[in-house]
């Protein structure tokens, strides 16, 4: 089977080589299309960055992926998608990757979040999908620190645990043929060593999401916002609440339909 690979993060994100590989070493055929810059918070966007009416794509070597055709985009991730399924970057993939993004995709703010938005449009186009997260920014547990974020610190990628997420896309992958039509499978993991994560759950979403909007000043003609931690206890089995706990949450996400 074909399989498409992109995420919001950006073609040089690390969680994407991550997931690509995994991808590779479960024997799919891999290609990966992502947005030139950094795309998060996009959701289902449908947008591209023209040049004289041309959307710019731009072949590139990903690190330790040699024979894996990979393309920077400049477009949102739901418009590389629309695009891969017209063969603009070869034959029409079968199932769709999005991530492994930088922190979680949990709660109800999924619907902001491009990763997610990238499953939501593979499914819309009939494919299953499968949206990845490493959460680099949980609280910490009661047992290791209570309410302490760890720091998003965008300069130290490559040291966060890529592995352990794309070894839980890797067990993922036979189970993608049973979705239904219409629905992805949102996965996040914490951002630990194997050995320390608890295992993965079943979880529902949150009514929140991990962090939240602030206005941290305004003016007459301005107004500059800030993004703070939301402490808002989670119910129990949710996958904040079951993140915080130190489990990989699986959660079954139906794409837009009416009721």
């Amino acid at each position: 089977m074909r399989v498409l690979v992109t995420n919001d993060d950006g073609i040089k994100a690390p969680g994407l080589r991550a997931l690509a590989g995994a991808a590779r070493e479960e024997g799919f055929e891999v290609v990966v299309a992502a947005p030139a810059e950094e795309a998060s918070g996009v959701s289902a966007a449908m947008s591209a960055y023209l040049e004289q009416g041309q959307v710019p794509i731009t072949r590139v070597d990903l690190a330790g992926l040699g024979g894996i055709p990979a393309y920077g985009v400049g477009a949102s991730p739901a418009y590389i998608v629309v695009l891969a399924t017209l063969d603009a970057f070869g034959p029409a993939p079968d199932l769709v990757l999005s991530g492994i993004n930088r922190g979680a995709n949990a709660g109800r703010a999924i619907l902001h979040s491009g990763t997610v938005g990238a499953a939501f449009t593979a499914a819309a186009y009939g494919m299953p999908a499968l949206a990845a997260s490493l959460d680099v920014l949980s609280p910490l547990s009661a047992e290791r620190g209570g309410n302490a974020l760890k720091v998003l610190d965008e300069s130290s990628d490559e040291a966060h645990n890529w592995p352990t997420a794309a070894q839980y896309v890797r067990d993922l992958l036979p189970r993608l043929s049973e979705l239904e039509d219409g629905y992805v499978l949102n996965l996040n993991v914490p951002d630990r060593p194997p050995g320390e994560v608890k295992g993965m759950e079943r979880a529902t979403l949150a009514r929140f999401g991990q962090v939240q909007m602030a206005v941290a000043e305004s003016g007459e003609d301005f107004v500059r916002t800030s993004v703070e931690e939301n402490r808002a206890r989670a119910d129990e089995g949710t996958d904040i609440a079951l993140l915080t706990d130190g489990y990989a949450t699986l959660t079954t996400v139906r794409a837009v339909a009416e009721v």
